[in-house]
Protein backbone atom coordinates (compact mmCIF):
# COMPACT_ATOMS: atom_id res chain seq x y z
CA UNK A 1 0.00 0.00 0.00
CA UNK A 2 1.49 3.39 -1.04
CA UNK A 3 1.20 6.78 0.60
CA UNK A 4 0.73 9.91 -1.49
CA UNK A 5 1.37 13.47 -0.35
CA UNK A 6 -1.43 15.92 -1.13
CA UNK A 7 -0.34 19.53 -1.64
CA UNK A 8 3.09 20.97 -0.99
CA UNK A 9 1.78 23.11 1.85
CA UNK A 10 0.38 20.16 3.77
CA UNK A 11 3.73 18.97 5.03
CA UNK A 12 2.44 16.21 7.28
CA UNK A 13 -0.84 15.21 5.65
CA UNK A 14 -0.85 12.01 3.62
CA UNK A 15 -3.61 9.95 2.13
CA UNK A 16 -3.64 6.26 1.25
CA UNK A 17 -3.31 5.68 -2.46
CA UNK A 18 -6.20 3.32 -2.95
CA UNK A 19 -9.74 3.27 -4.24
CA UNK A 20 -10.92 4.48 -0.84
CA UNK A 21 -11.60 8.23 -0.90
CA UNK A 22 -10.41 10.45 1.96
CA UNK A 23 -12.95 10.93 4.73
CA UNK A 24 -15.11 14.06 4.79
CA UNK A 25 -13.38 15.13 7.99
CA UNK A 26 -9.98 14.93 6.35
CA UNK A 27 -11.20 16.84 3.30
CA UNK A 28 -12.70 19.52 5.54
CA UNK A 29 -9.42 19.94 7.39
CA UNK A 30 -7.56 20.13 4.09
CA UNK A 31 -9.93 22.76 2.70
CA UNK A 32 -9.75 24.77 5.91
CA UNK A 33 -5.96 24.78 5.66
CA UNK A 34 -6.06 25.97 2.05
CA UNK A 35 -8.77 28.56 2.63
CA UNK A 36 -6.83 30.04 5.55
CA UNK A 37 -4.30 31.34 3.03
CA UNK A 38 -6.83 32.78 0.61
CA UNK A 39 -7.90 36.40 0.18
CA UNK A 40 -10.79 38.00 2.00
CA UNK A 41 -14.20 37.04 0.71
CA UNK A 42 -16.31 39.73 -0.94
CA UNK A 43 -18.38 39.97 2.24
CA UNK A 44 -15.29 40.19 4.47
CA UNK A 45 -13.80 42.93 2.30
CA UNK A 46 -17.08 44.85 2.33
CA UNK A 47 -17.41 44.55 6.11
CA UNK A 48 -13.82 45.73 6.62
CA UNK A 49 -14.61 49.01 4.86
CA UNK A 50 -16.20 51.99 6.56
CA UNK A 51 -18.76 54.32 5.07
CA UNK A 52 -17.12 57.27 3.35
CA UNK A 53 -17.06 60.14 5.88
CA UNK A 54 -18.76 63.31 4.70
CA UNK A 55 -15.71 65.24 5.88
CA UNK A 56 -13.58 63.64 3.13
CA UNK A 57 -15.66 65.07 0.28
CA UNK A 58 -13.28 66.65 -2.21
CA UNK A 59 -10.33 64.38 -1.36
CA UNK A 60 -8.48 62.78 -4.30
CA UNK A 61 -5.20 61.00 -4.98
CA UNK A 62 -2.92 63.77 -6.21
CA UNK A 63 0.61 62.36 -6.26
CA UNK A 64 2.90 59.39 -5.78
CA UNK A 65 6.48 60.25 -4.91
CA UNK A 66 9.45 58.31 -6.30
CA UNK A 67 13.03 59.14 -5.41
CA UNK A 68 15.21 59.23 -8.52
CA UNK A 69 18.97 59.05 -8.78
CA UNK A 70 19.51 60.99 -12.01
CA UNK A 71 16.76 63.48 -12.98
CA UNK A 72 17.99 63.77 -16.57
CA UNK A 73 17.49 60.04 -17.14
CA UNK A 74 14.15 59.98 -15.34
CA UNK A 75 12.76 63.05 -17.10
CA UNK A 76 13.78 61.60 -20.47
CA UNK A 77 12.16 58.25 -19.64
CA UNK A 78 8.85 59.60 -18.38
CA UNK A 79 8.47 62.07 -21.27
CA UNK A 80 9.98 60.28 -24.28
CA UNK A 81 9.12 56.70 -23.32
CA UNK A 82 5.98 57.07 -21.20
CA UNK A 83 4.52 60.18 -22.84
CA UNK A 84 4.11 62.28 -19.70
CA UNK A 85 4.54 66.03 -19.42
CA UNK A 86 6.57 68.00 -16.87
CA UNK A 87 3.88 69.95 -15.02
CA UNK A 88 6.01 71.71 -12.44
CA UNK A 89 9.59 71.90 -11.13
CA UNK A 90 10.32 72.99 -7.57
CA UNK A 91 13.85 73.57 -6.28
CA UNK A 92 14.64 73.57 -2.57
CA UNK A 93 18.36 74.45 -2.52
CA UNK A 94 18.50 74.95 1.26
CA UNK A 95 17.57 71.27 1.69
CA UNK A 96 19.40 70.17 -1.47
CA UNK A 97 16.59 68.56 -3.43
CA UNK A 98 14.32 69.24 -6.41
CA UNK A 99 10.83 68.01 -7.23
CA UNK A 100 9.55 67.24 -10.72
CA UNK A 101 5.80 66.72 -11.08
CA UNK A 102 4.82 64.58 -14.08
CA UNK A 103 1.38 63.91 -15.48
CA UNK A 104 -0.73 63.14 -18.53
CA UNK A 105 -1.80 66.66 -19.41
CA UNK A 106 -1.80 68.72 -22.60
CA UNK A 107 1.28 71.00 -22.45
CA UNK A 108 -0.82 73.78 -24.01
CA UNK A 109 -3.06 73.76 -20.93
CA UNK A 110 -0.24 74.45 -18.47
CA UNK A 111 -0.23 78.10 -17.33
CA UNK A 112 2.95 80.12 -17.77
CA UNK A 113 2.49 82.21 -14.64
CA UNK A 114 4.46 80.46 -11.82
CA UNK A 115 1.69 80.66 -9.21
CA UNK A 116 -1.00 79.56 -11.64
CA UNK A 117 1.21 76.74 -12.86
CA UNK A 118 1.75 75.48 -9.31
CA UNK A 119 -1.98 75.56 -8.62
CA UNK A 120 -2.65 73.74 -11.89
CA UNK A 121 -0.09 71.03 -11.14
CA UNK A 122 -1.40 70.39 -7.64
CA UNK A 123 -4.98 70.20 -8.89
CA UNK A 124 -4.21 67.30 -11.25
CA UNK A 125 -5.05 63.73 -10.29
CA UNK A 126 -2.55 60.84 -10.09
CA UNK A 127 0.67 62.71 -10.81
CA UNK A 128 4.18 61.43 -10.22
CA UNK A 129 6.45 63.46 -7.97
CA UNK A 130 10.05 62.64 -8.90
CA UNK A 131 12.34 63.68 -6.05
CA UNK A 132 16.03 64.25 -6.71
CA UNK A 133 18.44 64.66 -3.81
CA UNK A 134 21.44 66.63 -5.07
CA UNK A 135 24.53 64.56 -5.78
CA UNK A 136 22.96 61.11 -6.04
CA UNK A 137 23.61 61.04 -9.79
CA UNK A 138 27.36 61.20 -9.08
CA UNK A 139 27.39 58.33 -6.57
CA UNK A 140 28.14 55.07 -8.41
CA UNK A 141 27.25 52.96 -5.36
CA UNK A 142 23.92 54.65 -4.69
CA UNK A 143 20.76 52.75 -5.69
CA UNK A 144 17.17 53.10 -4.50
CA UNK A 145 15.19 50.09 -3.30
CA UNK A 146 12.31 49.39 -5.70
CA UNK A 147 10.24 47.50 -3.12
CA UNK A 148 10.20 44.17 -4.95
CA UNK A 149 13.10 42.47 -3.21
CA UNK A 150 13.32 41.74 0.49
CA UNK A 151 12.20 43.52 2.53
CA UNK A 152 9.33 44.04 0.11
CA UNK A 153 6.99 47.01 0.37
CA UNK A 154 6.17 49.35 -2.52
CA UNK A 155 5.29 47.35 -5.62
CA UNK A 156 4.62 49.36 -8.77
CA UNK A 157 2.71 52.13 -10.49
CA UNK A 158 0.25 51.31 -13.28
CA UNK A 159 -0.11 52.98 -16.67
CA UNK A 160 -3.13 52.28 -18.88
CA UNK A 161 -2.47 52.08 -22.62
CA UNK A 162 -4.73 51.44 -25.64
CA UNK A 163 -2.82 48.32 -26.72
CA UNK A 164 -0.47 46.49 -24.32
CA UNK A 165 1.14 44.46 -27.10
CA UNK A 166 1.84 47.48 -29.30
CA UNK A 167 3.17 49.44 -26.34
CA UNK A 168 5.41 46.54 -25.32
CA UNK A 169 6.79 46.20 -28.83
CA UNK A 170 7.67 49.90 -28.76
CA UNK A 171 9.25 49.64 -25.29
CA UNK A 172 11.36 46.72 -26.50
CA UNK A 173 12.61 48.74 -29.48
CA UNK A 174 13.50 51.58 -27.10
CA UNK A 175 15.56 49.21 -24.96
CA UNK A 176 13.30 49.39 -21.91
CA UNK A 177 13.94 46.50 -19.48
CA UNK A 178 11.03 44.11 -18.93
CA UNK A 179 10.05 42.28 -15.76
CA UNK A 180 7.24 40.55 -17.62
CA UNK A 181 6.14 40.64 -21.25
CA UNK A 182 2.43 40.47 -22.17
CA UNK A 183 2.38 36.71 -22.77
CA UNK A 184 4.80 35.81 -19.99
CA UNK A 185 3.66 34.13 -16.80
CA UNK A 186 0.09 33.16 -15.94
CA UNK A 187 -1.51 36.59 -16.34
CA UNK A 188 -1.70 37.28 -20.07
CA UNK A 189 -2.29 40.65 -21.64
CA UNK A 190 -0.37 42.83 -19.22
CA UNK A 191 3.30 43.71 -18.92
CA UNK A 192 5.76 45.04 -16.36
CA UNK A 193 8.69 47.27 -17.28
CA UNK A 194 11.30 49.16 -15.25
CA UNK A 195 12.20 52.83 -15.18
CA UNK A 196 15.83 54.06 -14.87
CA UNK A 197 15.80 53.51 -11.09
CA UNK A 198 14.38 50.00 -11.34
CA UNK A 199 10.85 50.91 -10.24
CA UNK A 200 8.24 48.58 -11.73
CA UNK A 201 5.54 49.93 -14.05
CA UNK A 202 2.53 47.80 -14.90
CA UNK A 203 1.31 48.29 -18.47
CA UNK A 204 -2.38 47.49 -18.74
CA UNK A 205 -5.50 47.96 -20.82
CA UNK A 206 -8.50 48.68 -18.60
CA UNK A 207 -10.94 47.02 -21.03
CA UNK A 208 -9.14 43.70 -20.68
CA UNK A 209 -8.46 43.67 -16.95
CA UNK A 210 -11.75 41.98 -16.03
CA UNK A 211 -10.65 38.88 -17.95
CA UNK A 212 -7.17 38.57 -16.45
Amino acid sequence: MKFVRIGSTLNRHYFLKSKVLPSQTTLSLWKSHLYSKMALSEEEAKNACSAVPAETEGYFLQQTMLRVKDPKKSLDFYTRVMGMTLLLKIDVPTMEFSLYFMGYENPADIPTDPKERAQFAFSRKATLELTHNFGTEKDDKMQYHNGNSEPRGFGHIGIAVPDVYAASERFEKLGVPFIKKPDGGKMKGLAFIQDPDGYWIEILNYKRMAGI
